[in-house]
C-alpha cells in the first residue's frame, strides 16, 4: 500500500512539473531572461561605459531586448499565428507603455529615497532605479503580451 502511495505522489509531481514547465509564464520567464540579460547588459555598458544618460541607456537596452523578446515571444512562448502587423503594433504599444511606466517609476522611486540617501543619489541610485525599472517592466510586459498582444483569441 506504501509503495502505491509513493507511485501516485510521483506521478502527481511529475504531471504538476510538466504542468509547470510548458505553461506559458514560465516559457516567458526563460526567453525573458535571456532578452533581461541582453537588454540590461546593453543598458549598463551604455550608461557606465559609453557614459549615455539614463534614458538613453534604457531606451536603447529596452530595443534590443524588445528584438529579442517578439521573435522568441510570438514563435515559442505563445504560439501566436497573429499577424507580423497586427501583433507588432500591438507589441510596440505594450512596450512603450511598459517602458515609460516602469522605468519613470523606478527612477522616481530611487530619486525621492536618494534625497534621504545620499549613496543612492549617484551611479548607484541610477544602478538600482535600471534594475527596479527592469523587474517592474518585466512583470507589466507579460501581463500585456499574454492578454494583448498574444492573447488566446488570436491563437490557433
Amino acid at each position: 500500500m506504501c509503495k502505491l502511495t509513493t507511485i501516485r505522489n510521483s506521478y502527481r509531481v511529475r504531471k504538476r512539473m510538466k504542468t509547470i514547465l510548458t505553461s506559458s509564464l514560465f516559457r516567458f520567464l526563460l526567453v525573458g531572461m535571456l532578452n533581461t540579460a541582453v537588454g540590461l547588459s546593453v543598458m549598463l555598458v551604455l550608461l557606465h561605459g559609453a557614459k549615455l544618460d539614463y534614458w538613453m541607456s534604457t531606451l536603447i537596452g529596452t530595443a534590443v531586448g524588445a528584438c529579442v523578446s517578439y521573435v522568441l515571444n510570438r514563435s515559442f512562448t505563445f504560439k501566436s499565428r497573429t499577424a507580423h502587423k497586427t501583433g507588432l503594433i500591438k507589441f510596440l504599444l505594450v512596450l512603450g507603455s511598459c517602458y515609460v511606466v516602469a522605468y519613470a517609476s523606478s527612477s522616481w522611486l530611487t530619486g525621492s529615497i536618494g534625497e534621504f540617501i545620499p549613496v543612492l543619489s549617484g551611479d548607484a541610485g541610477r544602478t538600482i532605479a535600471v534594475v527596479l525599472g527592469n523587474g517592474l517592466y518585466t512583470i507589466l510586459n507579460y501581463l500585456g503580451q499574454k492578454h494583448f498582444v498574444f492573447a488566446e483569441r488570436d491563437r490557433a
